[in-house]
């Protein structure tokens, strides 16, 4: 039973790890340390805190409301609340997420196809999300299956041989240990991790509480205490490799920078590949984390489109014409580019993510000892977080 339980820990600490970890999570971690360089240590310890701190206490905090979003928003009131969800869904759908991550494929793989332009690129991505997604087409996790080892052993190789390959310290960057940490905590704000953790936590928890029930036979309170001690013990898990990940891709930059040099950051993956991977190898590199993209975001739009589905239209709108009004929004936001992409998404995240992570540490607080303000410190961490930005 122990070394079953043992088990079921590792498992569920790697599937958060791939929950978390998209191919997008590796553009910001690089482009951090080509900024950061000789100061890389501040620079990563701000994104560690905002990119993987914060989103497994989001993952804690759903847990505790057995991964009920609607309950968890609706602590701010029911109408706010499901305004909120909209939101965060709006961001991780077509109006953020899907669209960087298409984006992305393009920047990743343009080196190696120079004649196809982002619009065609954006719409044949397109087209292939919807063969996926219009039956809901299980061949997505066989993909996933096989990509997910492909894109971090990939990845693992960049790393590992980046790091051989360094020289004995990274270049100067000319920036104070403050500024550069609060550079990476900001920058930790652009992986959105938190916003996927409010909405893909349910398919973690639904399968711990069915292994906790099936194999312990708990009652109710005993397998909800369970299943917050087990989560607790795979996201030590989760968040150490996710923090391996951030840490490692950081350093090569650092150590590489003087070879990154006016490289955009949506490219920074594609030419750390070649340079220590060489042309041919970083082929196979950068065809992973393409795919991953798109992988990404076959998930992502059968996500937006049952929301609109069910949430929005009440089932008035059938899951079709969903998955169009969707993925339309899509084609068009994703030709903005990767950088006109995080260009708008920086701000939006940096004034409202504060204020997503206070209701987290409100709720987990309500939960664990009854603790019951939350609109108004939630709206004051809002307002002073908007007027730091104006400021």
């Amino acid at each position: 039973m122990q070394k079953e339980n043992k088990s079921s820990i590792i498992a569920t600490g790697l599937a958060m790890f791939s929950m978390f970890f998209g191919a997008g999570n590796v553009v910001f971690p690089l482009a951090l340390g080509q900024i950061a360089q000789d100061k890389n240590l501040f620079a990563i310890l701000g994104m560690l805190i905002t990119a993987v701190g914060v989103p497994f206490t989001g993952l804690i905090a759903m847990t505790l409301f057995d991964g009920d979003y609607k309950s968890f928003f609706a602590r701010i009131g029911k109408i706010p609340g499901f305004l909120v969800a909209l939101f965060i869904m709006g961001l991780i759908g077509p109006f953020g997420a899907m669209p960087r991550c298409i984006a992305l494929s393009y920047s990743t793989i343009k080196t190696f196809l120079p004649d196809i332009s982002l619009p065609l690129f954006s719409a044949i991505s397109c087209v292939i999300i919807w063969l996926f997604t219009f039956r809901r087409n299980s061949i997505i996790d066989t993909l996933a299956y096989i990509l997910t080892p492909l894109l971090l052993g990939s990845l693992g190789i960049i790393i590992i041989k980046g790091l051989w390959m360094a020289s004995d310290s990274p270049a100067s960057s000319g920036h104070d240990e403050l500024t550069i940490f609060l550079k990476g905590l900001k920058d930790g704000y652009q992986t959105m991790d938190l916003l996927g953790a409010f909405f893909f936590s349910s398919v973690i928890i639904a399968c711990l509480k069915t292994n906790i029930e099936s194999s312990n036979g708990l009652i109710e309170e005993g397998t909800h205490r369970a299943l917050v001690l087990t989560t607790l013990k795979a996201s030590v898990i989760g968040a150490s490799l996710l923090a391996l990940a951030y840490i490692g891709f950081s350093f090569v930059a650092s150590f590489h920078s003087e070879n990154l040099t006016n490289i955009p950051s949506d490219e920074l993956i594609s030419k750390v590949a070649i340079h220590v991977l060489g042309p041919n190898a970083a082929i196979i590199a950068c065809i992973a984390v393409a795919l991953a993209c798109l992988t990404t975001a076959i998930a992502l739009a059968a996500v937006f489109a049952e929301f609109i589905h069910e949430d929005i239209t009440f089932n008035r709108l059938g899951y079709g014409p969903s998955l169009i009004i969707t993925l339309i929004t899509t084609y068009f936001i994703s030709t903005l580019d990767f950088t006109g992409i995080a260009a708008f998404l920086a701000p939006i995240l940096q004034i409202c993510y504060p204020a997503l992570i206070m209701l987290c540490l409100l709720n987990i607080l309500y939960k664990l000892y009854n603790f019951q303000p939350v609109k108004i410190p939630v709206l004051v961490v809002f307002l002073i977080s908007l007027g730091a930005f104006f400021y």
